[in-house]
């Protein structure tokens, strides 16, 4: 299991990312540590769901730009 420093190592967004841009997040709960499985935006002061446009109630821990996916 990763740790809660390994997994904000990984989201290493500093402070607000650009304007528009949909980013994935680390959020944490008292649970632990969790990525969510869809793109964010920062708007306004809050975090969205892109596509849904819908604020999260999720607390945002770390932000980094969308990691390409290799195919084999």
């Amino acid at each position: 299991m990763a740790t809660r420093e390994r997994r904000l190592a990984e989201f290493n967004g500093a402070g607000e990312p650009p304007p528009g841009m949909p980013v994935e997040v680390l959020c944490e709960d008292h649970s632990g540590t969790y990525q969510l499985p869809f793109a964010c935006r920062y708007v306004g002061g809050r975090w969205q769901n892109d596509e849904a446009g819908i604020a999260l109630e999720a607390t945002v821990i770390g932000w980094r730009l969308p990691r390409v996916k290799q195919t084999a």
